[in-house]
């Protein structure tokens, strides 16, 4: 299991700096970025991080005012439930159609014609898809789609 955490800076190179040393560590992910305190308290109650790390100046918002709006009662909880990100959106836009073709039972090969993309570029899609979604092959995929409701029972 991995702390997942938000930064939060004015300054792009910072963020960047701080996002490479967390990620370098195999237990912290990254989940999501800030440019000033009021992206900082909807990302935070958008993304439910484990960890928010606040710049103290920002624009728009401070960290010391984005800090006291998460930490006010109540703030933690919209008015509608909040669903952390799905492992989902951690695959690209064709990750997520091979997952899909995956789903369906096609071969890489018939993958490759519907995409109209080289069998070797399907077979990265799918490693990449089982490496991103922590899976530890095609079967796990196709349940994981279904559960995910990538696809649905039925004819397709």
């Amino acid at each position: 299991m991995s702390v997942r955490v938000l930064l939060a800076d004015d300054q792009a190179l910072v963020r960047a700096g701080f996002r490479m040393v967390l990620e370098a560590q195999a237990d912290i992910e990254v989940v999501g970025e800030a440019a000033d305190g009021r992206q900082a308290v909807e990302g935070t109650r958008r993304l439910r991080p484990d960890v928010v790390l606040m710049d103290i100046r920002m624009p728009i918002m401070d960290g010391i005012q984005a800090t006291r709006e998460l930490c006010r009662p109540g703030a933690a909880t919209p008015a509608t439930p909040v669903q952390r990100p799905s492992r989902l959106e951690r695959l690209t836009e064709r990750e997520r159609d091979v997952l899909e073709l995956v789903a369906r039972g096609l071969s890489n090969a018939e993958i490759a014609k519907e995409l109209m993309v080289g069998a070797a570029t399907v077979k990265t899609h799918v490693t990449h898809v089982l490496t991103k979604l922590d899976l530890r092959d095609r079967v796990q995929a196709v349940i994981y789609a279904y559960e995910a409701g990538v696809v649905q029972p039925g004819p397709s």
